[in-house]
Formats: structure tokens, C-alpha cells, sequence
């Protein structure tokens, strides 16, 4: 008997919204689902395709995660939680070594947003991080905290915070490491130099959320993680895009956009000399027109329906 062709094998059909064992993994690693966070063994939590929806700030949460080289936010812990309204606990895009959260000397906990757990919800992760911190500070121990195995069930970040919106602060450098730190060994000075070195200088637009400017040298970016649906988002920038209503600024360029979290994230290429101060008006202009996009609902035109096809094509997931 003739073996059965792998291709023309059944396969048990998916349900809407469900990813099938042989398909590419939602989380953006190149494998497939049956082999990263649809694998039996290692990952108890199921991927979460938005991990951060509901939580003050998502936009910027996001940046700060995968766009943002150095910033930091405050969160203000929920009642019942360890050291709730007393003990600072601040947001950082990255600690030193690249650590999950510390404890530093103070008795602040700084909790690092760029660190990859791979357990399918880094709400979830980032939360057993924060408890784990939390914890070490209130029996007074300092230093770093990891996280090496999927924490299992828990509460999200967002069942520990209780922020209406995020305060960010973009900074020029890690120099905010060694802020509180008195006694500095001459070494840290060199270390941090170096780091600095790779920080690409970048500004956090003022009149709208999750945008930011960023110069990389050879040209500057606006790159802004916006909060809508993606297949509306995508619909109402093809409208804005053949109307010609997709600039931020002269001579910008709207050039495809990152897929993050479940949020997308269009990247503009500027000229260079632009500057972040330029993409105010502009920023608050677009903002305005494609809230007037995401309200129609019109059929779109052949021009739109091309515009859209090729935006479709220019996404990257990054997470």
C-alpha cells in the first residue's frame, strides 16, 4: 500500500483565534507553535497574545520593552500587596547584567522590562519577578532577582499596579544605575560608558501616547505603538495613506510598521535633523485624522485596498 502523502494527511481543523501545532509560534520566535509555547513539556501558562491589555500605559509599556534604550517609570502597588504605599517600586527598560528586578540599597525595587522569560505571558512573568523582589526587600536582603522556571499560576502585572497612567522618563543614558549610589568604583565609570555608548538618543513625544523619536545615525525614526485593533488600524492607515494624510512631518516617510505584544507599531523614516520637537504637530495632526479613519466605516476604495495589501506586507513581529 502507498504511504499517505504528508500533505494530504487530515489535520484536526482549529477554532478561531486557536494557532495549529505545525504553524508559526505567535510569539515571533521563527518556530513552530508545537515546538515553542505549544510544546507539552516546559511552559505551563498558555501564550497571550496581548499580555499587557488593561494596564495603565500599554502603548508605552511596549516601548519601553522592545523600542526604548533607557527610560523609567514609577508604579504604585495595589492594596495587599508587599510595601503597597510605602515602598518605591520603579519601571526600567534594563538593569545592569540584564537582571530581572533588584533591590537596591534604599530598599527601592526596579523591575527590568527587557528581559525574555519565554513562558507565554510576561504579564505574568514580570509579575512573579516583582512578588519575588518585593519579597527579598521586606526581609531586607539587596541585590538581583531572576526568574528560571515558568512561575505557573499567579497574578498579572496588572493585578499588582494600580496606575492610571504612566509617567515615563527617556533617559540619555544608564546613568540612572548608579543615581543612588554614593561609594562609585572607578571601574562602574567605565562600564557605564561603554554601555551608554550603545544607547541611541531617543525622545518621548508630549501630545500622544507610545510615540517615539529616535536618530540611529544614517537617518531618524518616529516609531509609535498604538493601542487599536490591528485589522481597524491597518484599515484606517490605507485610508490615510491614499488620501495622503500619512506624513508626521516634511518629508517623512510612513515605511512599515513592528508587530509587539499584540499592538502594532508604525515606524516613519525622517530626515536627518528632524528632532522629536519637529513631530509634535504633526503627531497630534495624524492622531486627530486617524481617529476620523477608525470611525469610518465605509467600504474601501481600489486604491485603499492596494495601499492596505502593501502595508500588510512591511510588518515585522518583533514579540
Amino acid at each position: 500500500m502507498a504511504k499517505k502523502s504528508r500533505k494530504t494527511r487530515d489535520v484536526a481543523p482549529t477554532a478561531p483565534g486557536e494557532v495549529g501545532p505545525r504553524q508559526p509560534c505567535p510569539c515571533g520566535s521563527g518556530k513552530r507553535y508545537k515546538a515553542c509555547h505549544g510544546a507539552s513539556y516546559g511552559v505551563t501558562t498558555p501564550f497571550v497574545g496581548r499580555p499587557f491589555e488593561g494596564l495603565a500605559g500599554e502603548c508605552d509599556v511596549i516601548a519601553l520593552r522592545e523600542l526604548v534604550p533607557a527610560g523609567t517609570a514609577p508604579l504604585t502597588l495595589a492594596d495587599g500587596v508587599p510595601g503597597a504605599g510605602s515602598r518605591t517600586v520603579k519601571l526600567c527598560t534594563l538593569l545592569p547584567a540584564g537582571a530581572p528586578a533588584m533591590v537596591r540599597e534604599s530598599g527601592e525595587v526596579w523591575l527590568g522590562l527587557q528581559v525574555q522569560h519565554n513562558y507565554g505571558d510576561p504579564s505574568r512573568d514580570l509579575a512573579a519577578v516583582l512578588v519575588a523582589a518585593l519579597e527579598q526587600a521586606e526581609e531586607g536582603h539587596v541585590g538581583t532577582v531572576g526568574l528560571t522556571t515558568d512561575p505557573g499560576e499567579g497574578p498579572r502585572l496588572q493585578e499588582l499596579v494600580t496606575n492610571t497612567s504612566l509617567d515615563v522618563t527617556v533617559h540619555e543614558g544608564f546613568d540612572y544605575w548608579i543615581a543612588d549610589v554614593e561609594d562609585r568604583d572607578p571601574a562602574m565609570a567605565v562600564a557605564l560608558e561603554q554601555v551608554n555608548a550603545t544607547a541611541q538618543p531617543t525622545v518621548r513625544l508630549k501630545g500622544v501616547e507610545g510615540a517615539y523619536w529616535t536618530d540611529v545615525g544614517t537617518k531618524e525614526h518616529l516609531r509609535w505603538v498604538m493601542g487599536h485593533d490591528e485589522d481597524a488600524l491597518l484599515t484606517a492607515l490605507s485610508r490615510l495613506h491614499a488620501a495622503g494624510k500619512d506624513s508626521v512631518a516634511a518629508e517623512s516617510r510612513l515605511v512599515g510598521m513592528f508587530r509587539a505584544h499584540g499592538l502594532l507599531a508604525p515606524v516613519w523614516d525622517l530626515p536627518v535633523g528632524t528632532g522629536a520637537e519637529a513631530l509634535e504637530e504633526g503627531a497630534e495632526r495624524f492622531a486627530r485624522d486617524l481617529a476620523a479613519a477608525l470611525a469610518d466605516t465605509s467600504d474601501l476604495t481600489q486604491e485603499e485596498r492596494s495601499a492596505r495589501a502593501g502595508l500588510a506586507n512591511r510588518q515585522v513581529t518583533i514579540r
